[in-house]
């Protein structure tokens, strides 16, 4: 009786009420984040930190020094935590279903996908501070984008869009895994190889042949290589093309599957 009307609430959701729906979704998520504002921690930290160690742990060693270092380090961290970010959606997506609030919502005369949809969208927000405080961060070290404010904007669209696909991916592990914290472990095993095994701090050149191999088609080192061509040359090449190919596919795999899962969880 309860699956029937539950599902007699979803077919009389028009499309525009499930985006008001999913955007009242959205606004919860980010009161969550004004009451407890350590959930955005890992991407307010972390590219202040990450790009401090890293332009002076390898700035002089690989380019000389620090001002020649930031134009290729700084999209490698933008790329770096934007995607490391991107896993906090997995992670509260399955506390929440843990802590049955995604029961209290099936009472509600709400669009079933509303709550997954208005997770997503609110991350985005995340995706932005991330772009903001890495290109604030490296400006205060000296760097200046060749394309100039134009380009760091484009950059933030197609980095904030890459995101919210790679997301899926996440928002995919947070509804079928048991635990948060089994989600963030395997999660975080995926991001690593991804980020680190890329052209994000070096040259693929300089990695033996069979990583080499691994970052030269690794999907990451074509946003990077996209990011760097964009904002420092205002250039769109190859690499921008492959990047929003391999977002698509990510998105056309991915939010199926975390839909059709989601809709049987819940």
């Amino acid at each position: 009786m309860e699956k029937s009307i539950e599902m007699r609430l979803s077919n009389k959701t028009s499309f525009s009420q499930t985006v008001n729906n999913s955007l009242t979704m959205a606004y919860r998520g980010l009161l969550k984040v004004r009451h407890t504002p350590e959930q955005l921690l890992d991407v307010t930290a972390q590219p202040i930190l990450f790009t401090l160690m890293f332009t002076y742990l390898f700035g002089g060693a690989i380019a000389g020094n620090v001002h020649n270092y930031l134009p290729v380090i700084i999209p490698g961290i933008l790329a770096q935590s934007i995607i490391t970010g991107s896993v906090a959606i997995g992670v509260q997506l399955r506390e929440d279903m843990d802590k049955g609030v995604f029961d209290r919502f099936k009472s509600l005369p709400i669009a079933r996908i509303a709550p997954l949809a208005g997770a997503l969208l609110a991350d985005t927000i995340r995706y932005a501070i991330v772009t903001i405080l890495t290109f604030a961060m490296g400006y205060l070290m000296g760097y200046r984008p060749g394309a100039g404010i134009a380009g760091v904007m484009e950059v933030g669209v197609l980095v904030i869009a890459f995101a919210w696909c790679t997301s899926w991916i996440f928002a995919f592990a947070g509804v079928v895994g048991r635990t948060a914290a089994s989600v963030q472990g395997i999660s975080m095993m995926v991001v690593f190889p991804l980020t680190f095994l890329s052209n994000a701090f070096v040259s693929v050149n300089t990695l033996p042949s069979v990583l080499k191999w691994f970052a030269t088609f690794n999907p990451v080192s074509h946003l990077i290589t996209a990011i760097r061509e964009l904002v420092n040359k205002d250039v769109i090449g190859q690499d921008f093309w492959l990047t929003i190919l391999g977002a698509g596919v990510i998105l056309s795999i991915f939010a199926p599957l975390t839909i059709r899962a989601y809709i049987r969880k819940v």
